[in-house]
C-alpha cells in the first residue's frame, strides 16, 4: 500500500490529465465525424467512435500496466522492444492486410493494427538506450552512424512497405541527435537540402541550375586566389547540381497520386478533382466561423464532403463545430503538452530517461505539426494520425505506450538508468 501511495504521489498528473482530455475530446469529434445524418449511439461498435471506445479502454488499461511496472524493465530491455518490434514490422510483409494499397496492417479479430505506429516506440526506446551509453559521444562519426542506423533500418522497412507518412515521421529523432550535441553544420546542410528540394520542385531544372552555376560563379570570381575556397565552391555546385536532378528524377518516379499531393501544396495547376481533399478541409475550417457552427451540427462534416475527416483530417470537423475559439484550445492542450514533456525531459537526472522524453515529444510534435499543417494545405497530405484525436486503435496504443513509458520513467528521475 505504501508503494502504491509513493509511486500515485510521483506520477505527473498534468500530463495525464491533458491526455484524458485529448482522447475524450478526440472520441466526441470521431462521433461527429462518423454518424452523418443519421443518430447513432456514440458507443456503437458498427461506427467508428464506438470501436474507437474500445481502443481508448484498452489503452488505459495499458497505461496502468505500464504505471505498476519498474522503470528498470523499459531501461533494461530497450533493445529487445527495438528488435521484436521492427521484426514485427517485417512479418507485415508476409501475413499483412492489404489497406488502400499498402500491405502494412495486421487484422486480429475485427479489428486491425499497423504495426509501423509502434515501431516508432521501439526506435525511440532503442536510441534513447544507445545514447545514454557510456563513452557514446554523438559528435564522434562511429557513434553518428550508429544513432543513424538505429533511427534508419525501421524508416526504411516502413518505406519499403509503402507508407511514406509513417516512414518520414522517424525524422523527428533528429531533433534528438541535436539535444544530444550533434553539431549545427548538419542542420545547416539539412536546410540547404530542404531549399534546394523545394526550389527544383517549383522551378524548371534547367533555369535553377543556371542560377546555381552564375551564383557559384560570383563566389569563385571574387575567391580565385583563395584555391581552398574555390575547391569548396566547386564542390558544393557540383553536388547541388547532381541533387536537382535527382530530386527532378526521383518526383517522376513518385505515384502519381503523391504527385498530385506535392503539386497541390505548392499551388501547381493539378486535374480537376485532385485537390478536393485540402479545398473540402478548407471550406470546412473556414464555415466554422469564430465560435463554430456546434458539436454535431457541422454540415460539410455530416454530409461527409472531406475525406477521411475522422482519421487525417478529423481537424477540419473540429475547425467548422468548434470554430476559430474551439481550435486555439485543443492547439492549446498540445502546445501545453509539449512545453510539459519538455519540463520533464528536462529534470531528469538519468540520460536515458532525458533522451527518451526528447524522443517523445519530438514524435507527438512531428505528428501535431504535419497533421494540422496538411489539414490547413501548408504541409503536404501524408497521412499521419492527429495525436490522440484521430480514428485508429494502433496509433492510439502507440502514443499511449510512448507518454506512460516516459511519465513512469519521471516517477524515477532521481534514479540513474542504463
Amino acid at each position: 500500500m505504501a508503494r502504491q501511495e509513493s509511486l500515485t504521489g510521483k506520477i505527473d498528473w498534468l500530463t495525464v490529465v491533458i491526455y484524458i482530455i485529448l482522447s475524450v475530446l478526440g472520441w466526441l469529434m470521431i462521433h461527429s465525424a462518423s454518424t452523418g445524418g443519421e443518430t447513432y449511439s456514440i458507443f456503437d461498435t458498427n461506427i467508428n467512435s464506438g470501436k474507437q471506445f474500445q481502443w481508448m479502454i484498452a489503452s488505459f488499461i495499458l497505461a496502468f500496466v505500464i504505471l505498476i511496472v519498474d522503470s528498470r524493465f523499459y531501461t533494461t530491455f530497450a533493445y529487445v522492444f527495438y528488435v521484436l518490434l521492427i521484426l514485427f514490422v517485417v512479418a507485415v510483409m508476409a501475413v499483412g492486410t492489404s489497406v488502400k494499397g499498402q500491405q502494412n496492417w495486421i487484422r486480429i479479430g475485427g479489428f486491425q493494427m499497423q504495426p509501423s505506429e509502434l515501431a516508432k516506440f521501439g526506435a525511440a526506446l532503442g536510441l534513447s538506450k544507445f545514447l545514454s551509453g557510456l563513452n557514446v559521444d554523438i559528435r564522434k562519426w562511429k557513434d553518428k552512424w550508429k544513432a543513424f542506423a538505429i533511427i534508419g533500418i525501421p524508416m526504411l522497412i516502413v518505406m519499403v512497405q509503402g507508407d511514406a507518412g509513417s516512414a518520414i515521421v522517424f525524422v523527428a529523432f533528429a531533433l534528438v541527435l541535436f539535444r544530444d550535441g550533434l553539431e549545427s553544420y548538419f542542420l545547416i546542410t539539412g536546410g540547404t537540402v530542404t531549399i534546394l528540394a523545394v526550389l527544383a520542385l517549383l522551378v524548371n531544372t534547367y533555369w535553377l541550375s543556371g542560377f546555381l552555376v552564375a551564383i557559384a560563379g560570383v563566389f569563385i570570381y571574387f575567391s580565385w586566389r583563395n584555391k581552398t575556397t574555390v575547391k569548396w565552391i566547386a564542390a558544393f555546385l557540383v553536388m547541388a547540381l547532381g541533387f536537382v536532378f535527382s530530386v527532378d528524377y526521383g518526383f517522376k518516379q513518385l505515384k502519381p497520386h503523391q504527385q498530385d499531393r506535392i503539386n497541390v501544396l505548392f499551388g501547381k495547376k493539378v486535374e480537376k478533382g485532385k485537390d478536393w481533399n485540402i479545398n473540402q478541409s478548407l471550406i470546412a475550417i473556414g464555415s466554422g466561423g469564430v465560435m463554430g457552427k456546434g458539436y454535431l451540427q457541422g454540415t460539410q462534416t455530416k454530409l461527409k464532403f472531406v475525406p477521411e475527416q475522422s482519421t487525417d483530417f478529423i481537424f477540419s470537423s473540429i475547425g467548422e463545430e468548434f470554430g476559430f475559439m474551439g481550435s486555439l484550445v485543443i492547439i492549446g492542450l498540445f502546445l501545453a503538452l509539449f512545453f510539459r514533456l519538455l519540463q520533464l525531459a528536462e529534470r531528469q537526472r538519468s540520460k536515458f530517461s532525458k533522451m527518451y522524453g526528447y524522443c517523445v515529444t519530438s514524435i507527438l510534435f512531428f505528428h501535431f505539426l504535419i497533421n494540422i499543417g496538411m489539414v490547413i494545405g501548408v504541409a503536404p497530405v501524408i497521412g499521419i494520425p492527429l495525436p490522440f484525436i484521430s480514428y485508429g486503435g494502433s496509433a492510439l496504443l502507440a502514443f499511449t505506450m510512448l507518454l506512460f513509458v516516459f511519465i513512469r520513467l519521471d516517477t524515477q528521475r532521481y534514479e540513474m538508468f542504463r
